[in-house]
């Protein structure tokens, strides 16, 4: 009897708990090595720590062998290397190294198809522990024992947390370069719990993904750990609840829902507080008590903190402790990508040109893109058509969804920043480095020259400066256009990239 032996399938479906390590194995059949085994024992005790997170993980990496210590695996891309590197690899070493006694080493190669990846992002949830792995070969005839009967507890169903939309996890979210950094983030706040990235606040434009990013969190954590006491809510909410307490005079089970009862507090909208003085201080007080309690707290703002406007200073401070995290409008690609996925989703039937146009024509944020291709499906459906170019076009032009001439003050930030591969924050900070003030005053003459924006507006823009700061900016940029052959350039590189945002 002939038995071809996958080790990236055995690990795999090890892992998951599809396959039984101690399953008997045909006379005759090739068996698994020694080291091949090692590796599916330590990838099982790895996926036991975090199996939701390491089959998203771990369906771009491929394992290619060891030899003498060196562990070759092969990852997707740059991106998927590193966070393996940073939040699985330690473990995995661990494991093999407490069984071979070896110093283990990681050669990885980058990119290519993977063909046999170690895990499936869509894999069952089954934790399993790891056991020995042995291999048995009983006689042809020998009867198999009868399959005992496993009395277990049922499993622990979570509390729903409120407000939660079901359809917003990591899997459903779309990554890009435009929102890599917030994603990443966010993957690790659910994951470590208060130890890093505390707090996370994510920023960016309406309807980029931000409170996707904040609801998948939750879900992560309700899936992974059930007796987490998570609390999701608005920063209008919270000003409501806050109202509503201090009337009914029931401050103190408002004060013990936000600081003691509470694992995770995850808050949309935070500039909503701006200007309410009392409520600020309220959540001074709970964002302190959950800190030191190193309890995890994410929010989020349309604006970098700061920009916040009307926010109480040590506020602002706060959330700059830990990581802020910005999302951008989304590129041509990620675009495309959102659609499809949207497309899948609700049972969309898309044809390709059809998602490329949409994509082409939607720039300024997810929610409207997944508004109009929701409406075309939706318009498609009553008139009994499908969704092809024509009819495509025909309802965009309608819909006025084209809009020429739409870049922002952040689109001209985000374009100056990898134009001179500066960070987004670097604009907003307080830092003269000469690089940085260049790169700044770029932008501002840009953004001056192109949008009507006040000076005032401008200011605060970029990081809350005065006009005078602005307008001194402007005049030596405009100067040094006529006068610098290099700045002329820099100028006019920029622009002919601003023209394909508009």
């Amino acid at each position: 009897m002939q038995l071809n032996v996958d080790i990236n399938r055995f690990a795999r479906e090890t892992a998951q708990g599809q396959m039984d390590p101690d399953e008997v194995v045909p006379c005759g059949a090739p068996t698994l090595s020694s080291v091949e085994l090692l590796w599916t024992q330590a990838i099982a005790y790895t996926r036991e720590k975090s199996p939701a997170s390491f089959d998203q993980w771990f369906a771009g990496v491929q394992f290619d062998g060891m030899t003498d210590g060196v562990l070759s695996l092969r990852a997707r891309d740059e991106f998927v290397r590193q966070w393996v590197e940073d939040y699985f690899l330690p473990t995995l070493a661990d494991q093999l190294r407490a069984h071979t006694g070896l110093s283990i080493q990681v050669r990885w190669t980058i990119g290519g198809a993977l063909e046999r990846p170690v895990s499936s992002p869509t894999a069952p949830f089954a934790p399993v522990r790891p056991r020995p792995l042995t291999l048995r070969t009983p006689a042809a005839d020998a009867p198999r024992p009868a399959a005992l009967a496993v009395v277990s507890a049922p499993p622990r169903v979570p509390a729903p947390v409120e407000g939660m939309n079901a359809k917003y996890t990591f899997a459903n979210f779309v990554v890009g370069p435009s929102n890599q950094l917030a994603h990443a983030a966010s993957m690790a706040a659910a994951e470590v719990g208060g130890r890093r990235h505390n707090p996370l606040f994510i920023c960016g434009g309406t309807g980029l993904g931000k409170t996707h990013l904040v609801h998948a969190i939750a879900h992560r954590v309700r899936e992974e750990r059930p007796e987490a006491r998570i609390v999701y809510i608005s920063a209008e909410r919270f000003v409501n609840e806050f109202v509503q307490a201090l009337t009914d005079q029931r401050m103190n089970d408002f004060r013990g829902r936000y600081r003691e009862r509470c694992d995770l507090l995850l808050v949309d909208d935070i500039h909503f507080l701006a200007g309410k003085t009392q409520t600020q201080e309220e959540f001074f007080h709970a964002f302190n008590a959950l800190h030191q309690a190193s309890k995890q707290i994410v929010v989020t703002s349309d604006k970098y903190p700061q920009q916040l406007d009307k926010m109480e200073e040590r506020l602002v401070s706060r959330f700059q402790w830990g990581l802020v995290a910005d999302i951008h409008a989304p590129e041509l690609e990620t675009r495309v990508a959102i659609i499809r996925k949207k497309a899948q989703l609700e049972n969309i039937e898309l044809p390709d040109d059809v998602c490329l146009y949409v994509a082409q024509s939607i720039r300024s944020n997810v929610r409207e893109l997944e508004g109009t291709l929701i409406r075309l499906a939706a318009k498609a459906s009553l008139l009994q058509k499908p969704v092809e170019l024509g009819f495509a076009r025909t309802e965009i032009a309608l819909a006025g969804a084209t809009r020429p001439n739409e870049a922002s003050v952040e689109d001209i930030q985000r374009i100056v920043c990898h134009h001179f591969k500066l960070r987004s924050i670097d604009l907003l900070s307080k830092d003269r480095h000469k690089s940085i003030a260049f790169a700044r005053h770029v932008a501002m003459y840009l953004c001056k020259q192109r949008l009507k924006c006040s000076f005032p507006e401008l200011g605060r823009a970029f990081g809350n400066r005065d006009h005078t700061t602005v307008i001194s900016a402007v005049r030596k940029v405009d100067a040094l256009r006529v006068a610098d052959p290099e700045v002329r350039a820099h100028i006019e590189a920029l622009e002919r990239k601003l023209g394909t945002v508009e």
